[in-house]
């Protein structure tokens, strides 16, 4: 008797191994069966001369899928692409160990391998679009993290020129604190480079004028990222203890379509701020998720430090549940989920047109 197709699974599936300069695809059918591969540049008559071949196979556009690797990387132009022009996209994690030990790896079976994982649903992931003001405050902020991190290595080698710099360079410089050894060293100066006091001089004060210029660089990024957070979400802002930084990092999790987000315990999740089970034998117990979003979560972590200091429902709160025997890993556990349900109907919440009930 012939099977009956599922009025839920598309006619064709469509696994996409993403690569800087090309990408390999593969179709399956409703069953499973490979009906068909091929490989294409990435560029904008790829990604159509994709869609093309994809749709030939299928009777119809709207019963072909596509499972897409690195949708935020090398696959991002594709997915965007597809996206835009009503296919429904799913994000595939890379291919498991065991069946590459199985099978071997290549592009081909891995772009069927992310077509095999769509069509099984094991891969449901909606992409970020990338296509708002939340992209733009992720590009920002890579600037402002990249200036930061520079900004830290030249005082850091400024610092290290002072220990072993000549003796009299050294007692001036060496008692000052940051912003005044800054400002010292783009006064230094020398006349001829003879000696090493002379080359001292030379290298501390370009150190520090490299120190200054990134200094104001990263307080531009400041500036920017401040209006951009504003208007992506001006009441996270609002929140205590939520700057334009944390506020970065929580949007830049979320994305432009929040709405991919079913539940406040699936943000939890992406933000590494959900527990999960740790038992054994006849030990009982939960632990904080390890995964997720690392600086999402270093965010919360921020955030709650500095409500654990000046906010005072979350000082009575600490003080209550250190009282009932809970450890400090416990109770900053227990307020990063907390932190997530207000995230969340901030952010969240809003764009979702049947919000599903929340969960602990």
């Amino acid at each position: 008797m012939p099977s009956i197709p599922h009025p839920s699974r598309p006619r064709i599936v469509v696994g996409v191994d993403t690569h800087k300069q090309t990408h390999v695809a593969v179709a399956l059918n409703q069953v499973g069966a490979v009906i068909g591969e091929t490989t294409i540049p990435a560029h904008r008559a790829g990604y159509a001369q994709l869609q093309r071949w994809a749709c030939e196979l299928g009777e119809h556009e709207g019963e072909v899928e596509f499972g897409v690797e690195g949708c935020g990387s090398y696959g991002a132009g594709l997915a965007s692409f597809l996206r835009r022009a009503g296919h429904r996209v799913v994000e595939v994690n890379r291919p498991d160990r065991s069946v590459r030990h199985r099978r071997g790896k290549d592009d081909t079976i891995d772009a069927e391998t992310a077509a095999r994982a769509v069509l099984s649903g094991a891969a449901t992931a909606v992409p970020k679009t990338g296509d708002g003001t939340v992209e733009m405050i992720r590009q920002v902020k890579i600037a402002k993290d990249t200036a930061t991190k520079a900004r830290s290595q030249a005082i850091i080698t400024l610092k290290t020129i002072i220990v072993n710099a000549p003796a009299e360079l050294r007692e001036i410089l060496e008692p000052l604190g940051d912003k005044a050894l800054i400002e010292e060293c783009r006064k230094l100066r020398y006349e001829s480079m003879s000696g090493p006091i002379d080359a001292a001089c030379y290298t501390l004060r370009a150190l520090a004028d490299r120190y200054h210029a990134l200094d104001q660089e990263t307080r531009l990024h400041d500036r920017v990222l401040a209006t951009l957070t504003n208007r992506a979400a001006p009441a996270l802002t609002s929140l205590f203890g939520i700057a334009e930084d944390s506020a970065s990092e929580l949007l830049i999790v979320v994305g432009d379509n929040p709405d991919r987000i079913n539940s406040e315990a699936a943000l939890a999740k992406l933000c590494g701020a959900c527990p999960i089970p740790a038992s054994s034998g006849k030990t009982s117990r939960h632990r904080l998720n390890r995964g997720g979003h690392r600086q999402a979560n270093a965010a919360l972590h921020r955030i709650l430090v500095v409500r654990m200091r000046f906010h005072e429902p979350t000082i009575t709160y600490v003080t209550r549940r250190t009282a009932e025997g809970k450890t400090k890993k416990e109770i900053m556990r227990c307020l990063k989920r907390f932190l997530i349900r207000e995230i969340y109907q901030i952010i969240v919440a809003p764009h979702k047109t049947n919000p599903l009930p929340s969960t602990t």
